[in-house]
């Protein structure tokens, strides 16, 4: 409907400046639902946007409008101060939007994206330990974001980028070696830079129950490469069984290793060098990042002939946009937004023009517990693990209160709360509106109480009914929004909002009549469509749709 208002309205004004001989692109105006119904369905400040163009009053400009514009779905159009023009639509509409989301999921979605290819790559934490709560919200936004770009028309996929190669490695390695030889009885200094967690422990036991004392038999470079090699895969799987524990699938495990096995690292950087962006200095090699606006140079290759992690990332990169991707979406921690520049200017000079770079800036979570933070070190070496807290509260509790709030804003997540059975627990809330609709479905089918879905819409009459299906329609603009702006918590927004509209529609009006079978088919149908759009919405969140609470 926005779109038909935004036509019609683009044709009124050209119309209306050729008229009186004005030649000027038409003005940016918006068009909004207004807060206030008695204000129409549909407000638009097209007439005050245009005021500069004809020197006019705005509401003179406006009047004018309103005489033009002309629609079967429109029933009025009202030009009021300062210069609003407010439209009601026709109630066919409202009915048609009832029955679209009654009879098909592809309501829910969008063709915004249009197809293009998008990578959102997201958790990428180290293969050095478990996930921890802060690697939970990286989770959450990044599939959930995915998930929504999706539904909005987008091609997209998931990658997590392992990074497997360099001296967190080799720290890890030496880490499950020296528990190794500690279980063997053997007094060995633990790597300052070691790690300490319990999960190293276990990694060492496993290779001791396997191969006794042979490892400590091995050469020792030989001996770490075969920790690492084990410690790497039981860190990895046990990170992929999180994340699906936690409602992500991830589409793509990408190793870091493999871009310099394939040579593509140096091959990345002689096609800069070529392209005239990486010179030497004291016997290193820099990238010219400081062409691009960064505030100096960049080291990719060191006087020692040993590569920088920013050399794999220019690779990595580039390998993205090579299998073809147009858009790409990294999810980093907030602590990374020194680097964003940095390889924001790699990528620019790679010099793929038609593609897009975006970075989203994951801020700090903090856990309370009856009013109290959660010490960060209380389980699990130096934090508290995503499995402990999907096993605290349920993986639909912890992914809807990750995606509540905007990603930009740090978070302080509530474990009482979300672990509470009432409406005052704001996914239990939303869930249970769904729940709502499938036990009035199973009360009317076990009454034997006649209805049928999408009859006699016409009936549609009362406020309460027209602002639920206003909610229902707003469903398409919520989505695109939180596409655009990369931005779930939109989505958990409209979804308490959605329910709290039909908590209170369900306590004031009688859904099923037994003496009114018309009436009941309406109100069922109203009711199936607002379950349809809270089932889609939490999907794109990662949650479930219990049909019973």
């Amino acid at each position: 409907m926005k779109q038909i208002l935004q036509n019609l309205l683009d044709e009124a004004l050209t119309e209306i400046m050729k008229s009186e001989g004005i030649e000027s692109d038409i003005p940016e105006y918006t068009i909004e639902t207004p807060n206030n119904p008695d204000h129409g369905d549909f407000a638009t400040n097209i007439a005050m946007k245009s005021a500069k163009i004809f020197r006019k009053k705005p509401m003179d400009i406006a009047a004018k409008i309103t005489e033009t514009v002309k629609h079967p779905l429109i029933k009025s159009a009202e030009a009021v101060m300062p210069g609003f023009i407010n439209f009601r639509i026709s109630d066919t509409f409202y009915q048609d939007i009832v029955k679209k989301a009654v009879e098909s999921d592809e309501f829910f979605t969008s063709d915004y994206g249009r197809g293009r290819k998008t990578m959102v790559e997201f958790v990428s934490a180290n293969p050095t330990g478990p996930l921890h709560v802060g690697h939970g919200r990286n989770a959450a936004y990044g599939d959930s974001l995915a998930r929504i770009m999706r539904a909005a028309g987008y091609d997209v996929h998931t990658e997590y980028y392992i990074n497997d190669a360099g001296n967190q490695m080799n720290n890890l390695g030496k880490s499950i070696y020296v528990r190794y030889l500690e279980l063997l009885g053997r007094d060995v200094e633990f790597p300052e830079d070691g790690y300490k967690g319990e999960y190293i422990i276990d990694i060492s036991k496993a290779l001791l129950e396997e191969n006794g004392g042979k490892i400590a038999e091995m050469p020792e470079a030989e001996a770490v490469a075969m920790c690492l090699a084990r410690g790497l895969t039981d860190i990895t799987n046990e990170i992929a069984l999180t994340l699906k524990n936690f409602n992500v699938d991830m589409e793509i495990w990408f190793s870091e290793k493999s871009l310099y096995k394939s040579g593509e690292v140096e091959s990345s950087l002689k096609y800069l060098m070529d392209r005239g962006f990486i010179y030497e200095k004291d016997g290193a090699l820099w990238f010219d990042s400081t062409k691009f606006g960064d505030d100096k140079d960049r080291v990719v290759k060191r006087s020692n002939g040993e590569y920088t992690y920013f050399t794999s990332d220019i690779a990595y990169h580039k390998n993205k946009y090579d299998r073809g991707f147009m858009s790409v979406i990294d999810v980093w921690g907030a602590d990374h937004h020194g680097y964003v520049k940095r390889l924001s200017s790699a990528i620019e000079a790679i010099g793929y023009e038609d593609r897009d770079f975006n970075v989203s800036l994951i801020q700090m979570v903090s856990l309370l517990s009856s009013g109290e933070r959660v010490s960060m070190s209380t389980r699990a070496g130096s934090f508290i693990t995503l499995d402990w807290l999907v096993e605290e509260v349920g993986a639909d509790a912890a992914r809807f209160f990750y995606a509540m709030r905007d990603y930009e804003a740090q978070f302080d997540f509530d474990i009482d709360l979300a672990k509470k059975k009432s409406s005052d627990n704001p996914v239990y809330y939303v869930q249970y509106a769904h729940a709502r609709v499938q036990s009035l479905l199973s009360k009317a089918e076990n009454e034997g109480i006649k209805f049928e879905l999408c009859t006699h819409l016409d009936k549609i009459s009362s406020k309460e009914e027209l602002e639920l299906i206003k909610k229902i329609y707003d469903y398409n603009s919520v989505l695109e929004q939180a596409s655009r702006g990369r931005q779930p918590h939109r989505m958990a927004y409209y979804l308490q909002e959605l329910a709290a509209l039909f908590h209170a529609y369900y306590f004031n009006n009688t859904i099923i009549n037994a003496e009114d079978s018309e009436l009941t088919s309406v109100r069922l149908s109203i009711a199936v469509a607002v379950g349809n759009a809270v089932r889609n919405g939490l999907g794109l969140l990662g949650v479930s749709a219990p049909d019973r609470m």
